[in-house]
């Protein structure tokens, strides 16, 4: 019998990223961490209709949060669903679909960069699209985070039109 192994990966490198160009684990911020966190708290939201208390306690069990900021944590994952209503009034006159055929990480993805957006001015919109898109290609489709960067592009000057603006103009 004939057998071919499969090809050696070659190891990876330190920069950060694993091979598949995600960041590794011990180079990810705490708030990067509460965005991961929060994506899958609002995924069971979207996808079981779990009750946000319900979803908070099981995620804070999950290994790994206390590497997470949890107040950011809290402020997405309670803000999203509290929100959610607004958020989607925001996001869908930007997307080629019906809302309810889009994606639930997309979807989730989308809440998460709308309300840091329009709720965390300490954060440039440059990095929660940034962001946003890192969690879409870590957890979306395949193109899922083009999509969103899409989405998000055309959403960012109706929720920070002065920074917009100013980043423009350089």
């Amino acid at each position: 019998m004939n057998m071919t192994t499969a090809p050696k990966r070659p190891p990876q490198s330190r920069t950060g990223l694993t091979d598949t160009g995600v960041k590794k684990a011990a180079d990810k911020s705490a708030r990067t961490r509460a965005r991961e966190f929060a994506l899958q708290a609002l995924y069971q939201h979207l996808v079981g209709r779990n009750q946000a208390d319900a979803i908070d306690a099981f995620t804070r069990d999950l290994v790994g949060f206390h590497k997470a900021d949890a107040v950011h944590f809290d402020a997405l994952l309670h803000g999203c669903i509290e929100d959610a209503d607004a958020l989607d009034a925001a996001i869908l006159p930007l997307l080629d679909r019906k809302m309810n055929e889009i994606s639930p990480v997309e979807h989730a993805v989308l809440w998460i960069g709308a309300y840091e957006m329009q709720h965390c001015p300490d954060v440039p919109w440059r990095v929660i699209l940034n962001e946003c898109i890192e969690l879409a290609k870590a957890f979306g489709g395949t193109d899922g985070h083009k999509w969103v960067n899409g989405v998000l592009n055309r959403l960012a000057p109706s929720l920070r039109p002065a920074e917009v603006a100013s980043d423009k103009a350089r």
